[in-house]
């Protein structure tokens, strides 16, 4: 059997482009004694509350015929945000060059977090140039990078 979050995104693939909108990433995960699936969409411009709820609507429909999740849960469709969190190789490619962060699980030299210029992507190794210092990152030691928004 395919992953839920596999199958949910090849039913939601064709309503996200019908709608105008590229799937950015879906997520089927347990908060609080609660199931969650969202679906992350993007588009050029930024996403709107319009966008999303041509999504959800019939998205919900397809979920409820086609039946991939056994039990309850919330379903959510938002923007994929400003501070996206990048997972695929798709995603670390069209933001190289960006700024982003870097969480460790394990401190490295003191910290767990690290800003810099995203560099390159390799089997899931993550390369950053902070303030002209090169610094790699493991797959194994990456918690979670995503783009970053100075305020």
């Amino acid at each position: 059997m395919a992953k839920v979050t596999d199958a949910v995104a090849a039913l939601a693939r064709p309503i996200v482009e019908g709608a105008g909108c590229s799937l950015w990433d879906v997520e089927y995960v347990k908060e609080a004694g609660t199931w969650f699936l969202r679906v992350y969409i993007d588009k050029e411009g930024g996403v709107s509350i319009d966008d999303c709820e041509a999504v959800s609507r019939p998205l919900s429909n397809v979920l409820d015929e086609a039946d991939p999740i056994e039990g309850s849960y919330t379903f959510e469709v938002s923007s994929a945000g400003a501070d996206r969190a990048l997972k695929k190789p798709e995603h670390f490619a069209r933001f190289q060059g960006e700024e982003v962060e870097v969480r460790l699980y394990r401190p490295r030299e003191g910290r767990k977090e690290f800003v810099g210029l995203l560099r390159s992507y390799e089997d899931g190794g993550v390369t950053l140039d902070a303030g002209g210092e090169e610094i790699m990152f493991s797959k194994q030691e990456i918690a979670l990078v995503r783009l970053y928004l100075r305020v």
